[in-house]
């Protein structure tokens, strides 16, 4: 299967247009191009026969602050009829969009709604930049690496005003108690063990109930 695998980075990497780099990653066919050739390749990659990736299984992004262009845009392709994957790589900054790919499969069109929605990546071409895991009114995108994970606001529906709303979060300084140690070494009795723990307690006395 490896060699096999092999061969297919082969034949990407010589006879596709369009690609910068085609080789194997942990076993699989990795593929990294530009954003001005994504379309063709994409469509190549679905078409001629020696790949004939029919779907795209996902899309997703990979967050790297410290890259000037941070953000990875991961394809994932498969080929029912050749029975192989092909994962195709793009990467993008803040502001500069990527090529919607949704006239090659529709579907993309959801799982570019996600990646914009989780990461701020802009899809040029695509009509639909509604966020879909989040409200309608968040703000930032929570899968950055630099998105805070604690904050001063909490989002509620309240069935008065039939709506999503932003609140300050009410904290009781005496309810903030915070346990650090891990959930195995938080648990010193388990449900039903009262009695052993107790008797542990009492130096190997049996405790009668």
């Amino acid at each position: 299967m490896k060699a096999r695998q092999a061969v297919l980075a082969g034949v990407i990497g010589m006879d596709f247009a369009g690609v910068r780099e085609a080789g194997l990653e942990g076993g699989e066919v990795v593929v990294r191009t530009s954003r001005g050739d994504l379309v063709t390749l994409l469509t190549a990659l679905r078409d001629d026969p020696r790949t004939l990736c029919e779907q795209m299984i996902d899309l997703c992004g990979v967050d790297w602050p410290e890259r000037r262009e941070r953000f990875d845009i991961v394809y994932n392709l498969l080929s029912v009829s050749l029975n192989h994957r092909v994962r195709v790589i793009v990467t993008t900054d803040e502001a500069t969009p990527v090529p919607t790919v949704s006239g090659i499969w529709p579907c993309a069109v959801w799982w570019e709604r996600e990646c914009w929605d989780l990461f701020g990546v802009h899809f040029a071409g695509l009509a639909d930049h509604r966020r879909i895991l989040t409200d309608y009114g968040f703000e930032g995108h929570p899968l950055r690496k630099d998105f805070p994970l604690t904050g001063y606001v909490e989002v509620r529906y309240d069935e008065d005003r039939k709506q999503v709303v932003y609140e300050n979060v009410k904290l009781t300084q005496d309810f903030r108690n915070f346990q650090f140690l891990s959930p195995w070494e938080g648990v010193t009795t388990l449900p039903g063990d009262e009695k052993a723990h107790v008797a542990r307690q009492t130096g190997g006395t049996e405790v009668l109930p």
